[in-house]
């Protein structure tokens, strides 16, 4: 039997699940095109899928932040419709053999800082910054980085008076313990500092393969937990960044010097990245490590020149091959269909 949302989503096969539910591709029976349908049982202990909604509508219009397309309720499911889009970066990563390239990290770092300072600017913070919560676009869009999963963000902030909120203590862990910020850690109510400090930990994983934290056997999740916290806590940001160049360890401790009500420069954390990324001679062309790896062609041309520019003949970059790559993906197939 066919299902159809919102009388014009028609439901098509399962293509992930998460804590939030079911996740299935979909196709809007008016125009054909592809969207992705989030359905969360109405029974679920911690709803969320509504409030997510709600989040979407408040950030309509932001570059990187996809378009809600329907919300309601059908039989037993809160659903959502949104755009369809590629692999998260932690898909991209896993494809890349767990290792990005330091031109790569640096063209993610610009998107992903203004990603989280518009959410920022819109009166939010995300608390679950990962590399699982970033996904890139499809079609003309696939240099696109899309934040999602607003399921655990909070407001900070009134919008209409600009009072933040109060600082707190003894706090429970949310969000994700692997990227989670010193204060997170400690119990302090997260405030903006924190979503940067998280992303810090996102580029470093990245540059490294993995974080000094990872991977640490305990008992219990509380234990887990603590062990995680003691290894972040004794690892300093030097011995984090060693072998790195200096700006990511300049990131760090900027976002540590941060006060809990302070407006985040998020300028000057751009331009660290940006001249960085001048002064290694990279040209700024999309051509990420997976594109190198899923057109060969364009990578050994960009590698040819010691710019890492690509010669006029290098065929199209990412940016203007329009067809769709693979929209069965979202999670797994991206890469290994055209």
């Amino acid at each position: 039997m066919d299902h159809v949302i919102g009388a014009k989503f028609k439901l098509g096969r399962k293509i992930g699940s998460g804590s939030f539910g079911e996740l299935y591709l979909g196709v809007n029976v008016q125009t054909g095109e592809e969207v992705a349908i989030k359905l969360e049982s109405v029974k679920t202990k911690h709803p969320q899928l509504h409030y997510e909604s709600k989040l979407y509508m408040l950030l309509q219009g932001g570059t990187g932040v996809p378009h809600l397309k329907w919300f309601g309720v059908e039989g037993d499911y809160n659903i959502m419709v949104i755009d369809l889009l590629g692999p998260s970066l932690e898909d991209l990563f896993n494809y890349c053999n767990r290792k990005f390239s330091l031109k790569t990290v640096l063209m993610l770092a610009d998107q992903l800082i203004n990603r989280v300072e518009y959410m920022h600017s819109r009166g939010f913070l995300h608390r679950d910054i990962k590399p699982d919560n970033f996904l890139m676009g499809l079609g003309r869009k696939a240099n696109q980085v899309y934040i999602i999963d607003y399921g655990l963000a909070k407001k900070y902030r009134d919008l209409q008076t600009h009072k933040h909120i109060p600082y707190r203590e003894n706090k429970n862990l949310t969000g994700t313990a692997r990227y989670a910020s010193v204060n997170t850690h400690l119990g302090v109510e997260q405030s903006r500092r924190d979503d940067l400090e998280s992303l810090g930990y996102v580029l470093m994983y990245f540059l490294r393969g993995s974080l000094p934290w990872q991977g640490l056997k305990a008992g219990t999740k509380k234990q887990k937990y603590d062990k995680i916290s003691e290894k972040k806590m004794l690892t300093p940001i030097e011995v984090l960044c060693k072998s790195y160049p200096s700006e990511f360890t300049s990131y760090f401790h900027y976002c540590r010097s941060l006060r809990f009500e302070d407006k985040p420069d998020y300028s000057y954390l751009k331009r660290l990245f940006r001249d960085l990324f001048i002064r290694e001679g990279y040209q700024f062309d999309y051509v990420f490590d997976w594109t190198i790896l899923k057109y060969p062609q364009i990578g050994s041309s960009s590698r040819s020149r010691p710019s890492g520019k690509p010669s006029p003949n290098a065929g199209p970059s990412a940016e203007r091959i329009e067809r769709p790559l693979g929209l069965s993906f979202y999670l797994q197939f991206w890469l290994y269909e055209d």
